[in-house]
């Protein structure tokens, strides 16, 4: 039941709301002629608007049909007339207002198209994705993707409630602000006032939503626009995209996890389409180390089942060749067991060595578990009885199970790249669900190969475990950060952490990476002199908007949730942008455009 009145100057209804309680009352309707039907002198018209679909219905005898008849697709009318019941043969269940029809007594056409459609929305057919954004408002106008932006509507009205009620504010902050090295590139603003001078758009409120906590709202949220020049991928918008950003004081990471847990896991029941659900809640936590090692990646996919186990100390000093002398160079052992992959066709095994060729390994080893004693595959004969023995207990083997290996120096990497590749080929993934996970403890730092020094491995500001006594004394290629990512289905949503609100751990930190006091005091001025006044420990995490809405649409691109997405070049078709600008504009800015190879 609406809440509000839809009815205006315009229509006394809309297209999703007669039913059979308004028989024989008289109504008007505005909206798009979805499709015309012509059955021969009698003529049905689908109008389509924000809400939903009604039939309308007239024959050539009516006074209206001569405009009718003429119609074209998606010509915006204002009609009115009788509803009537439809004839029980013709009801139709699939429509909201499918047990009533408007019989037509008058047609005023508001807006008739110019030319004819670029896209055709009664139909099927799939369009290029250019023709699509070039043409978005029309293809809004297509239900599935018009549903998207509805639902994204209602996800962020629902998040906004959740939050609320949880005690935080909501609070802008600044789109132009200063340029600062925060790990992508940013968009940079010229500044007409100050020559030479430039803003940048932000890529995400990090810095002003600490320096919130230090002003003492204690709890802050946004629905945060953010700015990244960065390449595009399937879950990932080039330009700008939105996140639900959250920052709290006197918190610890508990905290943070127990404030932001309830709020995912709301909305994701609320909004799960029909057979899906949660079905890992509350979410459970799991160590960077332990998800790179048993599943390959910091990003886990719990609704595979498959689990990486380490085995490089059975192979290491084994009678397998190629292995052990790798292993004796660096190299780790990585195995995965796939229940029951005995039965599957000599061709399932050949296909997979190949793919396993085509991402750079020899191929794939594998033993196959044929009795409690027995053991088969092309590398079983070169291991003793005790070898495998010690490799079906460690991956939990069964009769009828086959172990798959991987051996590399990047071999954490690859097994993930493998355990994905069984899961999908053996449709192991659990359908109509949604596996979130917290991944927590991330390195703090991480050694560059190519820049040969020690730099952040993620967040800069976050607070490393043990504290300024860690940074001081210990490795720190060992030290763990209060930092943690919200992972779902496989798909990171948020990254966040405990902040580091100490002036002096943080010069220590970026010490550490190659940054001296200089550089922190002139690159985060403020918050640097705001921690000097006094900060309270802090932390937070930033969900991101996007992501959610594609799981919750149940579509595995993200342009599909935005209303007016860049394509893959991060180019706006439909409004020509990027584009040149007057000289006017570039002198008034103080700006000379050079092109790379001209003069």
């Amino acid at each position: 039941m609406m809440e509000f009145s839809t009815k205006t100057a315009f229509r006394t209804h809309t297209c999703d709301e007669l039913r059979i309680g308004d028989v024989g009352s008289k109504a008007t309707l505005c909206g798009f002629v979805h499709r015309i039907r012509d059955h021969g002198g009698l003529l049905f018209i689908d109008l389509r608007d924000h809400y939903g679909t009604t039939q309308c219905v007239l024959q050539e005898t009516d006074a209206a049909f001569s405009v009718a008849e003429n119609l074209k697709d998606e010509t915006i009318v204002a009609v009115s007339g009788n509803v009537v019941k439809r004839t029980a043969e013709t009801v139709n269940p699939a429509m909201n207002t499918g047990e009533v029809e408007l019989y037509i007594d008058t047609i005023e056409v508001l807006s008739e198209p110019a030319d004819s459609l670029p896209i055709q929305l009664n139909v099927e057919n799939e369009f290029p994705e250019d023709t699509r954004l070039t043409y978005r408002y029309l293809d809004l106008r297509k239900k599935e993707n018009h549903d998207n932006i509805v639902l994204r509507s209602r996800i962020i009205s629902h998040i906004r409630n959740e939050m609320t009620q949880r005690g935080f504010l909501e609070i802008q902050t600044p789109i132009l602000t200063s340029s600062s090295p925060e790990g992508a590139r940013d968009y940079l603003v010229p500044s007409r006032v100050h020559p030479g001078k430039f803003y940048a758009l932000p890529q995400a409120p990090q810095q002003f939503k600490q320096l919130l906590m230090v002003a003492g709202f204690d709890r802050y949220f946004q629905i945060a626009p953010c700015f990244r020049d960065e390449d595009a991928r399937a879950d990932r918008s080039p330009g700008e995209f939105y996140q639900l950003d959250m920052e709290m004081s006197f918190a610890s990471q508990g905290d943070v996890f127990a404030a932001i847990e309830p709020v995912l896991y709301s909305t994701f029941s609320k909004f799960a389409p029909a057979g899906f659900s949660v079905t890992n809640y509350p979410f459970p936590r799991i160590t960077f180390d332990n998800a790179m090692l048993h599943y390959g990646c910091d990003k886990p996919d719990l609704r595979n089942p498959l689990i990486i186990e380490d085995l490089t100390d059975v192979f290491k000093n084994s009678g397998f060749g190629a292995f052990a002398n790798a292993a004796a160079t660096g190299a780790v052992v990585r195995s995965i067991n796939v229940p029951g992959c005995t039965k599957e066709p000599r061709s399932f095994f050949d296909k997979l060595n190949d793919w396993a060729k085509e991402i750079g390994l020899p191929g794939l080893g594998y033993i196959s578990m044929v009795s409690d004693t027995e053991f088969k595959g092309p590398i079983a004969k070169f291991l003793t009885n005790d070898e495998l023995s010690k490799i079906a207990e460690k991956n939990r083997m069964s009769v009828g199970d086959v172990v798959f290996f991987v051996c590399d120096k990047d071999a954490a990497k690859i097994a993930g790249a493998v355990r994905t590749k069984l899961a999908a080929q053996l449709e192991l993934i659990e359908e109509n669900t949604y596996k979130f996970c917290w991944v927590v403890d991330f390195p703090m730092f991480e050694y560059d190969d190519e820049l040969k020094q020690i730099i952040f491995s993620h967040n800069p500001f976050s607070m490393p475990q043990g504290g300024l006594d860690a940074l001081q004394n210990k490795n720190p290629l060992e030290i763990k950060a209060y930092q943690y990512d919200i992972v779902c289905n496989g798909i990171e949503l948020s990254s966040g952490a405990i902040r580091n609100h100490v002036p002096e751990i943080m010069y220590k930190a970026f010490e550490i990476a190659g940054y001296d006091r200089e550089f922190v005091d002139n690159k985060f001025r403020a918050m640097i002199r705001a921690f000097k006044y006094g900060a309270p420990p802090h932390g937070g995490c930033a969900p991101g908007i996007d992501r959610m809405v594609m799981l919750l649409a149940n579509t595995e691109n993200i342009r599909e949730v935005i209303a007016f997405p860049f394509n893959q070049r991060a180019e706006d078709l439909m409004m020509g942008s990027p584009a040149e600008v007057t000289p006017q504009q570039l002198r008034e800015l103080h700006i000379a455009v050079l092109l790379k190879g001209k003069r």
